[in-house]
């Protein structure tokens, strides 16, 4: 990597982590993991509520460590499940975004110290298929957000795909965590559970649509005449 590169990649891993170590010592961190102080957070903020939104998840996205769960569902609570879903949308792409520029500018062997293994999308050259690797990915809630917002940008994708891919990938889970706050604030069982169920299908739709691919190629790796796979 050339000189002002590595300078710039470390200055900003510097910021991040001096910005993750104030919130942690300040005790914000925690207070993120409090849906009521969140709640309260937000709404105390007035006209400025919306902006507090936008960057605690841009801040949650650079920062790994912060969750951004619960400040989509404090938004939902606060805005409801339509407004709460636009903020949420906008902080969660204008994050992935900026992880998506720390990786072009920081490099790779910075980002791959910073992360260890997980950042693997290096070798990848295909621009429909690392879009759809980033569009699948947003879609499945065990992958973390964060690694595949900058394991992207260590890759040939373009910007403008890797947002499109982003912001289509995000809508689903930013409007159910948007809409079960928004639940959650009203205290109406019944339709709390109506949300909760809208979240586990997300999670659960996935899993089996991963599980049925898995055990159709294992059916054709049986059949006569299948080719061993690659052992390398």
């Amino acid at each position: 990597m050339k000189r002002p590169r590595v300078v710039i990649g470390v200055g900003l891993a510097l910021g991040l982590g001096a910005a993750y170590w104030m919130l942690h010592d300040s005790g914000a961190i925690a207070a993120l993991l409090d849906a009521n102080a969140l709640k309260s957070y937000v709404a105390a903020r007035g006209v400025w509520g919306p902006v507090a939104v936008i960057a605690l998840m841009v801040l949650a996205i650079l920062v790994s460590p912060i969750p951004s769960a619960p400040i989509a569902l404090a938004a939902g609570a606060v805005y409801g499940h339509t407004w709460g879903t636009l903020y949420v949308l906008i902080g969660a792409e204008l994050g992935a975004l900026a992880a998506f520029g720390v990786a072009r500018l920081a490099g790779h062997e910075l980002l791959r110290h910073w992360f260890g293994d997980r950042i693997s999308l290096g070798w990848i050259g295909s621009q429909n298929l690392l879009m759809g690797l980033v569009f699948g990915s947003r879609l499945l809630p065990f992958i973390s957000f964060d690694v595949i917002s900058y394991a992207a940008g260590l890759t040939v994708l373009s910007f403008w795909r890797f947002a499109l891919a982003t912001l289509a990938g995000i809508a689903p889970a930013s409007f159910l965590l948007a809409h079960f706050g928004g639940e959650m604030a009203t205290g109406e069982s019944d339709r709390i559970l109506l949300a909760a169920a809208g979240l586990g299908l997300l999670v659960a739709v996935p899993l089996v649509v991963k599980a049925f691919r898995d055990q159709f190629n294992r059916r054709l790796a049986r059949r006569p005449g299948a080719r061993d796979p690659d052992p390398h």
